[in-house]
């Protein structure tokens, strides 16, 4: 069965405090982007990939593919406004079998992991990375807080791994507010969300002290 994976990059430099976008901050001498394209190509060569980049940016990821990737085919396309816009432009290269989407500040994603996604799809038609919280926590009510049972809640991360065909139905639906991520697309088009149990390291870099914690995993992962 076709393996597809959509790597969506549309994030800026904003809480990274730099004007660089952080798809394309260096860690060990490669921008994030190239370290999480290559977890996947670890995952399966022969895997399809499509980058959903601002179309601003196409020409910075060019000079990265040429260098980076020059005997692998990229598939380019450009983002939209919003993240449900942005996985909608991706999904339409892709026509069968199997797709997982990805963020692409998520680099430290393992092999094991997207094995597993890719395999809950093929089964159940979703495989939805996500993690058991850690710490406590409480609803805000009316100006007060009340304990909730953490064992009931996850944190969901990517990839979120689905049918193509199933997806691609639920991104016919108008967009929402509510729609935060792919899973929650295909939930309110009424299909079941299934769970991927994820790991820890996922980060999905977005502050300065993420890329302090993703240098130190990259690095003990290579000893």
């Amino acid at each position: 069965m076709q393996k597809s994976v959509i790597i969506v990059a549309g994030g800026s430099g904003t809480r990274m405090q730099q004007s660089l976008p952080k798809q394309f901050i260096e860690i060990l001498e490669k921008p994030i982007v190239v370290h999480t394209i290559e977890a996947f190509l670890a995952y399966d060569q022969s895997i399809s990939v499509v980058l959903v980049l601002p179309s601003a940016h196409f020409s910075t990821w060019r000079a990265l593919a040429e260098r980076f990737f020059p005997n692998t085919t990229i598939h380019l396309e450009a983002g939209g406004a919003t993240r449900f816009q942005s996985v909608k432009s991706g999904l339409r290269v892709i026509n069968e079998g199997l797709v997982a989407i990805h963020d692409a500040v998520r680099p430290l994603i393992s092999p094991q992991v997207i094995a597993e996604s890719f395999l809950s799809a093929a089964q159940k038609g979703s495989g939805v990375v996500m993690v058991p919280l850690k710490d406590s926590i409480r609803r805000k009510v009316e100006g007060k807080t009340a304990a909730e049972d953490r064992t009931a809640f996850f944190t969901v991360q990517t990839p979120q791994t689905f049918q193509v065909a199933q997806i691609k139905k639920a991104f016919e639906q108008a967009e929402l507010e509510t729609f935060t991520d792919d899973a929650s697309v295909y939930e309110h088009a009424g299909m079941l969300v299934s769970a991927v149990t994820g790991e820890y390291t996922n980060l999905k870099i977005t502050t300065p002290e993420d890329l302090i914690l993703a240098e130190a995993i990259m690095n003990q992962r290579k000893k």
